[in-house]
């Protein structure tokens, strides 16, 4: 039995390769990227352990050339959702009572084997099933994940030493222990990174899993699992149940054994989710824990102050990044009429040049929407935007699904504040600008703070250190991150814990301990050396 005190090692986080022209890493990708290309996967479940087929096949394909099959994948049905609860509970005692310092290792081989022979492998996985460039890839599928896995061993370590204080005679300690019941993890199309952490923190923590991925995303996730498995996660303790939403989660979400969700999607599904939950609170073991990052209207506002070309570069980067499948990217702008006409000039210039198309040409900065839905939901915006009296497109607007799902880069000014653009989630490659007043710096981040009803990021751009000031203290609650001279985006393990509240979700800070502390319920013991001998207290006593 190993009885020494064991210390994480100090994490630092995983450095981006940047696939400059010549480099291995490149030619190692596009190498993987053409072999992928080349083959059809088939996606099994993973319950128990073991890699489960129902024949219930669903597509898996590429977003920017949606008639490129990459392989299949089998949906669950209640049936193996109940089955993936069966094989989390079975697991849950052998992994709950396994020694912190093992299921740690479990995490930190991974990060190894992420950063090392399956890098390119989720990389291009994520770039061919969910429509990234090798950049936005990289950042994501490799380095981000890396870091969750580095990074949360370390918060692991933090939250175990949090030990209360002892006094003479007696002995005080805490014991974090895993939650009662199961986790339900479901993750999101739009980052592998997400996908990875959602699953694995609470089980880090001791927890068991049931995941059910996003349905446009199962390539990435089923390896994930793949690197779990090498890494020495042992069986059940996260099972892979891909499939439609609506009817694989229910069947959990109503087991009376549910112990936590952890949860990234749309602020609906949230919202009905705890609904779900709360309506019938009493059934279950204990409080599931609920912990949930949602939407966001992410706003960059500029002030006369602000440097032109930092501004531009943050705007084209914030908005249209991964196509602005963000919730975090730049959605709104507010630019003060003193300056808009310069920042515009060089913002159509700048979009003027961005290339859009298939993930294999590297020189693409965008590349396709992920699926027909989405893009359908986005080309009502824009058309909302083309036929209203009080918004101009300025650039952009254009779409085209006839190979891949491709929208243009688009810019609305819209003359109200408070327009359908500048309020709802559109999550796509729209932004939206008010120009305002100069004079009214101060009424209009009073504006952006009353705008939307989520506040997941957001950003000043000003060189006057007063503008700046204000500009915190105003939009103090709009925000979970917020960002002073840089976009709104691209948020770091443990440098930018990430989460915002209102609409945006439960703000628990994934990146941190905060999130970590989510899924412990602590013990607290009391021990005492020499315990009373009799009831009396000393003031009893006769005089």
């Amino acid at each position: 039995m190993f009885n020494g005190i064991f210390h994480i090692p100090q994490p630092v986080n995983e450095p981006c390769l940047q696939y400059t022209p010549g480099s291995p890493e490149r030619a190692e990708l596009g190498a993987k990227l053409k072999e992928m290309l080349g083959e059809q996967v088939e996606v099994p479940m993973i319950i128990g352990g073991e890699e489960v087929r129902n024949g219930k096949l669903a597509d898996i394909r590429c977003p920017h050339d949606h008639q490129h099959l990459l392989g299949k994948y089998h949906q669950a049905d209640p049936e193996f959702a109940i089955k993936a609860v069966d094989a989390a509970e079975k697991a849950k005692k052998g992994w709950g009572e396994m020694p912190w310092e093992s299921r740690a290792v479990v995490l930190l081989k991974a990060a190894e084997l992420l950063a090392g022979k399956y890098r390119q492998k989720i990389n291009a996985a994520t770039m061919l099933n969910m429509s990234k460039t090798p950049h936005q890839a990289e950042v994501d599928a490799a380095c981000e994940l890396i870091d969750f896995w580095r990074f949360n061993p370390h918060f692991m370590e933090e939250v175990y030493g949090d030990q209360p204080m002892s006094t003479a005679g007696v002995l005080n300690y805490m014991e974090h222990r895993p939650l009662d019941g199961f986790v339900l993890a479901l993750t999101p199309f739009n980052f592998t990174s997400i996908a990875g952490n959602l699953p694995t923190a609470p089980a880090l923590m001791g927890n068991t899993v049931v995941w059910k991925p996003a349905s446009a995303a199962v390539l990435p996730a089923y390896f994930i699992m793949k690197v779990l498995e090498e890494a020495g996660m042992p069986p059940g303790v996260i099972n892979m149940v891909p499939g439609p939403g609506p009817v694989v989660a229910p069947p959990a979400l109503n087991d009376v054994r549910l112990g936590g969700i952890h949860f990234t999607g749309s602020t609906y599904v949230f919202s009905t989710i705890w609904l779900t939950v709360g309506k019938d609170i009493r059934k279950y073991v204990s409080y599931p824990r609920i912990v949930g990052e949602t939407g966001g209207k992410d706003f960059i506002f500029a002030h006369a102050s602000a440097d032109t070309e930092a501004l531009v570069a943050a705007l084209v980067r914030g908005a249209y990044e991964y196509q602005g499948q963000k919730c975090s990217a730049a959605s709104r702008a507010y630019i003060p009429d003193s300056t808009w006409p310069q920042v515009k000039e060089r913002l159509l210039s700048e979009i003027e040049d961005i290339k859009m198309g298939d993930v294999t040409d590297f020189e693409n900065f965008m590349c396709a929407i992920i699926d027909k839905k989405a893009f359908d939901t986005i080309s009502e915006y824009i058309e909302y935007a083309k036929n209203s009296p009080d918004m101009e497109i300025i650039i952009g607007g254009g779409c085209d699904d006839s190979k891949g799902y491709f929208i243009e880069p688009t810019v609305v000014i819209s003359k109200e504040p408070k327009s359908k653009l500048m309020v709802e989630e559109v999550f796509g490659p729209v932004l939206t600008v008010y120009v305002y007043p100069e004079r009214e710096y101060d009424q209009t981040l009073e504006l952006c703070d009353q705008t939307s009803p989520y506040a997941l990021t957001g950003a000043i751009f000003a060189l006057d250190r007063g503008a700046i000031v204000k500009a915190m203290n105003t939009l103090r609650h709009a925000a979970g991150n917020f960002y002073v001279n840089d976009k709104p985006t691209g948020a770091v393990v443990a440098q930018q814990p990430f989460g915002g509240s209102r609409a945006s979700g439960t703000n628990d800070k994934a990146g941190s301990w905060l999130n970590l502390e989510r899924w412990v319920s602590p013990r607290a013991i009391k021990e005492t050396f020499l315990p009373a001998r009799n009831f009396r207290y000393p003031y009893m006593e006769a005089e």
